[in-house]
């Protein structure tokens, strides 16, 4: 059998080395190669990109606990999540050029190693400081190691196949989404919120034991790290790719700004037990599974620009609805708890359908600056999530969250709706 992909790609060598194979990595249009090697590609990437999502939903669960254990505000609390973001984010240009320079194995390498480190740190950390220290270092391990897996796939596929294959993607973030946060309301019922960091190292050796057994593409050895920057400001003036990256760090800064506030919405509003918390995360996880199989579906027919306009769309009803029911006072009671479900659930679907119509859209524009490409989407879309994560840290509790993802919901359509044309 021979595997078949999207149109329009070259074939790429893979990495030399002791005990790796030297066969070349199968793009599309190219010779049949085994459907293996394609296959182990994407469980690599989808492996990566679960376990950089669920370093954040296993531990949401617990993470009113953790800020009584550690004697934190509710604030710095949250702030746990904001520097895992952060941190994934800031280095992301940095990753790419390395991955552009060396190769993709070794920067990934280095990237789990420094995911399974800070884990096994975390395991038997007591301190707040060193808890926001550590989160942050994961979230550059983290960060790093998903979107060199993302490099990994936009190695192969281009345009509305990509977009398929990113949700394809979409799918491992959906089992840490909804999976993550039920294990977490596990841990957090029958262990201790320490326990989810081991199992994020454990993934993370996994992942690692995958990397070193696949072919993944060489580096340019005579790639100019120096000319990065100017590679970077080249990206940012086209608005082919600027537009989209950003139009879908504006939606993943409104799904994170609410899983951000929903240990404490859904525990200490609606005094959810924590093991009910944990399996919210399956709705949400269903919801996330059915608009990434929507994109898997329809996106050759519809096309990734048409998908965009109606995730964006969604995003934005789902983030104005939750203000209006909070101005009316319909979340002030129980009742209102099924109204939020339902609402977050919806927000949740709007970014499946978005985000990777977003990347794809974003890096097929500028497909000729390989990993440069694929790496500032990711540090755009990380880094808008990442200020808004920390904006949401900084107000005054209460309904003002629904003020902030309104906004955010807001901006993703008014991006989209007047920036992101077809073409």
């Amino acid at each position: 059998m021979c595997a078949r992909m999207g149109n329009g790609q070259a074939r790429v060598s893979s990495e030399s080395g002791a005990g790796m194979s030297d066969k070349p990595v199968l793009a599309a249009g190219t010779p049949c190669e085994p459907a293996a090697s394609t296959a182990s590609l994407m469980a690599l990437a989808c492996l990566v990109v679960f376990m950089a999502q669920m370093a954040t939903t296993v531990y949401l669960p617990s993470l009113p606990v953790v800020m009584r254990e550690l004697k934190m505000t509710q604030g710095g609390a949250e702030l746990s999540i904001s520097a895992y973001v952060i941190g994934a984010a800031l280095p992301v240009p940095f990753w790419g050029a390395a991955a552009e320079r060396w190769g993709r194995r070794g920067p990934l390498l280095i990237s789990l190693l420094l995911f399974v480190a800070s884990s096994l740190l975390l395991a038997v950390c007591t301190l707040a400081p060193a808890l926001l220290a550590l989160r942050a270092i994961q979230g550059i391990g983290g960060g790093g190691a998903a979107i060199i897996a993302r490099i990994i796939v936009r190695d192969y596929w281009r345009g509305d196949e990509l977009a398929r294959r990113l949700s394809v993607l979409s799918i491992a973030f959906i089992t840490a989404l909804g999976g993550g946060q039920f294990v977490g309301g596990l841990i957090g019922r029958y262990s201790h919120w320490q326990t989810g960091f081991v199992l994020m190292a454990v993934i993370a050796a996994l992942a690692i034991g995958l990397s070193v057994a696949l072919p993944l593409k060489a580096g340019s050895r005579t790639a100019v790290t120096s000319g990065m920057a100017g590679t970077y400001r080249s990206l940012l003036r086209r608005p082919g790719f600027l537009w989209p990256a950003c139009a879908g760090g504006l939606g993943f800064a409104t799904t994170v700004t609410l899983q951000e506030v929903s240990p404490f919405v859904f525990q200490e509003h609606f005094r959810l037990a924590v093991t009910s918390f944990g399996s919210i995360g399956l709705l949400l996880g269903v919801a996330y599974f059915s608009g990434a199989m929507l994109v898997n579906r329809v996106v050759k027919r519809l096309g990734g620009v048409r998908l965009m306009h109606a995730g964006a769309a969604l995003v934005a009803l789902a983030t104005t609805l939750m203000l209006a029911s909070w101005l009316g006072g319909r979340l002030d009671h129980f009742g209102g708890l099924w109204i939020f479900i339902a609402l977050y659930c919806l927000a949740i679907f709007g970014q499946a359908v978005l985000f990777p119509n977003s990347m794809a859209t974003a890096v097929s524009n500028a497909h000729e600056h390989g990993a440069h490409a694929m790496a500032l989407c990711g540090f755009l879309q990380q880094g808008l999530a990442g200020i808004a994560a920390t904006a949401a840290v900084l107000q005054r509790h209460g309904g003002t969250w629904t003020l902030a993802v309104f906004v955010l919901g807001a901006l993703t359509w008014l991006v989209v709706r007047f920036k992101v044309r077809a073409g």
